[in-house]
């Protein structure tokens, strides 16, 4: 695949990751991350094929499975089982969110992090795009008081480490691709028990009502 083509796809995710910032609505969180997700594939289908690794083929079809079929089935069950409307507030409003996120873009970009963003000559600008959606990622998972939002907000980072590790060249270890497809495995079903915990002792996914576990 071509640099430029790559840019795009993983710009598809950055421009994803802002759309998940702004939006209230747990049905567009849903298609914005299966659109992530999507992205991720093709970036995974395009390093298969120059590669022909079949853990990397494994890695794809589980990836597809679980993250573009299964995990919208889990959030759109969670919205009807628990009614809810919105994928939950944000600590910072809307202008000082996308501040924000221009920052941590700027952050990734800078010569500070020149060393971690040329461990591969030739793919600086797609190391740094990836490492600015990791960055946006764990923002925000801190930014969204809603548990699904921050669920979304840990698989996002996970499709943003993913995209780094293919453009850094390690994505032929076995090892590290089955240690994906575990931790994949392993958060959805946390994940789900977590949902629903938290809506069943304070009847909201709003984390903020967890405060009342303090003294």
């Amino acid at each position: 695949m071509s640099i430029l083509f790559l840019q795009l796809i993983l710009g598809i995710v950055f421009l994803t990751l802002v759309f998940l910032h702004l939006t209230k609505k747990n049905l567009s969180s849903s298609v914005a991350y299966v659109i992530q997700s999507s992205a991720i594939v093709v970036i995974l289908s395009g390093s298969f094929l120059e590669t022909k690794n079949i853990y990397l083929l494994l890695l794809i079809l589980f990836t597809l499975v679980v993250k573009i079929i299964l995990a919208p089935i889990f959030f759109n069950r969670l919205v009807k089982k628990h009614n809810l409307s919105f994928a939950g507030s944000m600590y910072l409003n809307t202008p000082l969110t996308l501040i924000a996120v221009a920052i941590l873009t700027s952050v990734a970009h800078s010569q500070k992090l020149a060393p971690l963003t040329s461990i591969v000559s030739g793919d600086n600008t797609l190391l740094a795009l990836a490492l600015s959606n990791i960055f946006i990622s764990l923002f925000l998972i801190i930014n969204r008081r809603g548990a699904i939002s921050q669920i979304i907000g840990v698989l996002s980072l996970e499709n943003s480490i993913v995209a780094f590790i293919i453009f850094a060249g390690l994505e032929q270890s076995p090892a590290l691709q089955a240690g994906i497809i575990f931790n994949i495995f392993i958060w959805i079903i946390i994940a789900t028990a977590f949902a629903s915990m938290i809506y069943e002792q304070f009847g909201s996914h709003d984390v903020t009502f967890m405060k009342k576990l303090k003294g």
